[in-house]
């Protein structure tokens, strides 16, 4: 496979095409070259031009590859002028995320939104592939011309199953409010892990409630939400902790859209746990992309306490005189934690810090709740 990168002058290109290269390992694939370029516009019909586009088929050749993947995204017309120019598969960075969202879903309410997600991104393109298919109405002695052709009818298949999994994913949504309510009824205070993709949310929630929700280090380990009960001894209370998908740049809006079942989670959250690489030396622009997507969902006026994960990763010299400060966020200045969930470091000043935001929220006539430490799933 050939990873291709246009530079058109934004500020979170990335240049080693390093992020690419680790979804592309994500999804099973192995990338044997790398190619950038520069532009100030993308061509209309090649993306790249002409000569970029003569340069990737030989560097394909020189490596055998039978695939191309970019980076941004295509367009439709695009993808197939490239592939005719090319004479190789060519996909982007929209179809890769939906193809490692679609291996990683497990639960039945994640398989119907990558499924939703998928068929709104194939119904854009569908650009008479399938010409060769047309359906003739005409017959012996029949006069007309072409009837209803391929391209028309896989169109309306697809309309019709996005209409289906749309009224099914209705019913989940349902189903999910019915459970927060009766979460609101216990009088819980809810609390959802938010962050960049392999920031270690997975492995932070693991460490806070004792699960055993899947975590690894690689892009998108999990995609579905898992809700937990933390019991917090300096409130006297047990609190809802929510493990949340991880968002990542260039997050494909149709898949924002098919996911807002489970990202409602975060929207309903009286705390936002905003989870960060400390390690990643291009943890501000991760921050800024949670951000953008967490506007986008109605979820960017949610009180959040930002937890700079991976601790034990950053070299002596980079670690901080102080476990717990201040971080600008909008404009605004947010408590801020260091902790190394996999070392359990910093996770007490951080259940603290959560017990002081919950006795913050609640009543004066409000009775602690029983000293209770239970566990439960909900799904």
């Amino acid at each position: 496979m050939i990873l291709v990168g246009v530079d058109f002058g934004l500020p979170h290109f990335d240049a080693e095409l390093e992020e690419l290269g680790l979804l592309a390992q994500t999804a099973g694939l192995q990338p044997v070259a790398r190619i950038t370029c520069k532009r100030k516009a993308p061509d209309a019909a090649l993306f790249i031009g002409s000569g970029k586009a003569d340069e990737i088929r030989m560097l394909a050749q020189m490596h055998g590859a039978v695939e191309v993947l970019f980076d941004q995204s295509l367009s439709p017309a695009q993808q197939r002028n490239l592939e005719r120019h090319l004479e190789l598969p060519v996909n982007d960075r929209t179809l890769l995320i939906l193809e490692i969202f679609a291996q990683r879903a497990r639960s039945h309410e994640g398989k119907l939104q990558v499924e939703l997600a998928r068929l709104q991104y194939l119904s854009t393109r569908l650009v008479r592939r399938w010409s060769h298919l047309e359906r003739q109405t005409g017959g012996a002695g029949v006069r007309g011309g072409p009837g209803e052709k391929q391209i028309e009818l896989d169109r309306r298949m697809i309309d019709d199953a996005i209409k289906r999994i749309k009224e099914r994913l209705v019913k989940v949504k349902r189903q999910r409010s019915t459970q927060r309510r009766q979460r609101e009824r216990r009088d819980a205070f809810n609390i959802s892990l938010v962050g960049y993709t392999n920031a270690g949310k997975s492995t932070l929630f693991n460490a806070l409630v004792k699960a055993r929700a899947y975590a690894a280090d690689q892009l998108f380990a999990t995609l579905d939400t898992t809700t937990r009960q933390l019991y917090l001894g300096d409130a006297g209370r047990t609190v809802s902790l929510s493990d949340t998908v991880g968002f990542i740049r260039d997050l494909p809006h149709g898949l924002v859209d098919a996911f807002q079942a489970t990202l409602q989670e975060a929207v309903d959250a009286d705390l936002l746990l905003h989870v960060v690489d400390a390690a990643n030396p291009h943890f501000p622009e991760q921050i800024e992309q949670v951000q953008k997507v967490l506007h986008e969902i109605g979820a960017d006026n949610i009180p959040q306490l930002l937890v700079f994960n991976k601790l034990d990763a950053l070299e002596l010299q980079q670690r901080p005189a102080l476990l717990m400060d201040s971080y600008e966020l909008d404009g605004q200045q947010v408590s801020r934690l260091f902790v190394s969930a996999r070392k359990s470091e910093g996770l007490d000043v951080l259940r603290e810090q959560l017990a002081a935001r919950v006795l913050s929220v609640r009543a004066p006539d409000m009775s602690p709740d029983p000293a209770v430490h239970w566990d439960a799933a909900e799904n």
